[in-house]
């Protein structure tokens, strides 16, 4: 994939001070936007069409006060969310994405609900490489033992999340994964069972084995059953931060999705050796993971690239959104060789097929 270039090669003096300020204002911009589109001020402006709204009359309607007004729609002006025409306030095009871009809508409710205030601790996070931000939302060394805890609405921001970038991806991977008529085949990082769900729908002859924490399993066990697939299903309980863990062997496939990322090089290092050593003889390992070095666009390039800090602050202190020549490398220490890599899968997901290396 071609470099990332996110802005112009020669930037003017002026520009380069203008888009500064854009950044040291970043968090007030962001609420603003928010509060306009959480608050009915877009919608409205959506429903005006092209005539637009003076502040007036969106004050008569009684919703919202001429202050909030002024003081929300002025920063919305500012970015470009809406501009003004003959005096009256019309939706712009970045507003019209924030009012209808699911993808949009995802990131903001992310970012609000699960780490807007843990953010304000990531100098120390950075600096201990612990998760400090997390104390915002509950006392737990990870969030990933908290997962199944969370508050609202970060608990229904955060599976959101999650999920509106993988679930795109699930239809259109279930014939790479049986591609070698696997029989039996290891979700590590099951979470809610979905994947599985799908890959059980998809093959009725598969074995699945989950393995993941005790609440998360607990959670993908009850969706799986409400599938009616549990039948062909077992779950296996482990701390993958064990290093003494080992995972169930004879495995034909081995699945990780958007997993490896939760950890730091060292714990992936580890996690892949087991992997390996569960692997069946022909076995093989698939990594559907999103490397913002394999985007097409810069857009995904960025929305991923900035995703990592909430690793930092919230899940782990010492995970990120990596590159993908970080997992090739550290497959092949494990004994494992790359075969295959397929991109543009879903939003921004790429596929890493590996195998066993035989001695």
């Amino acid at each position: 994939m071609l470099d990332k270039k996110f802005s112009p090669e020669r930037q003017s003096a002026f520009a380069a001070r203008f888009e500064a300020q854009k950044i040291a204002f970043g968090p007030v911009v962001f609420q603003c936007v928010r509060y306009a589109w959480k608050r009915g001020m877009l919608q409205a402006l959506a429903d005006a069409g092209g005539a637009g709204l003076t502040v007036a009359d969106m004050a008569a309607t009684g919703k919202w006060t001429e202050y909030a007004l002024k003081v929300v729609l002025e920063t919305c002006l500012s970015s470009g969310v809406v501009y003004l025409s003959a005096g009256s306030y019309v939706l712009d095009k970045a507003g019209y994405c924030v009012l209808t871009d699911s993808i949009t809508q995802v990131n903001l409710d992310f970012n609000h609900d699960v780490c807007y205030e843990g953010l304000f601790k990531l100098d120390e996070s950075l600096d201990n490489e612990k998760p400090l931000g997390l104390s915002a939302l509950g006392n737990w060394p990870t969030l990933y033992q908290g997962l199944s805890q969370l508050p609202e609405p970060a608990k229904t921001s955060w599976f959101a999340f999650d999920h509106h970038y993988s679930d795109t991806s699930f239809p259109s991977i279930l014939p790479d994964v049986f591609a070698t008529a696997p029989r039996k085949l290891m979700d590590i990082g099951a979470n809610t069972g979905k994947f599985s769900c799908a890959a059980l729908a998809y093959n009725p002859a598969v074995e699945m084995h989950l393995v993941d924490l005790p609440r998360q399993l607990s959670v993908a066990e009850e969706n799986l059953k409400t599938a009616g697939v549990h039948e062909r299903a077992h779950f296996h309980s482990i701390d993958l931060l064990d290093n003494e863990a080992a995972l169930p062997a004879g495995m034909d496939m081995i699945w990780m999705s958007q997993f490896l990322s939760c950890f730091s090089e060292p714990a992936i290092a580890s996690i892949l050796q087991r992997a390996a050593k569960a692997l069946a003889p022909n076995g093989q390992l698939l990594i559907m993971d999103t490397f913002w070095d394999r985007q097409r666009y810069d857009i995904a390039a960025f929305c991923l690239i900035n995703t990592s800090p909430y690793f930092t602050a919230m899940a782990s202190g010492n995970s990120k959104i990596y590159e993908s020549a970080d997992y090739v490398r550290l497959a092949e220490a494990a004994g494992l060789q790359l075969i295959t890599t397929r991109d543009d899968i879903g939003y921004c997901h790429s596929l890493l097929r590996f195998a066993k290396v035989e001695k």
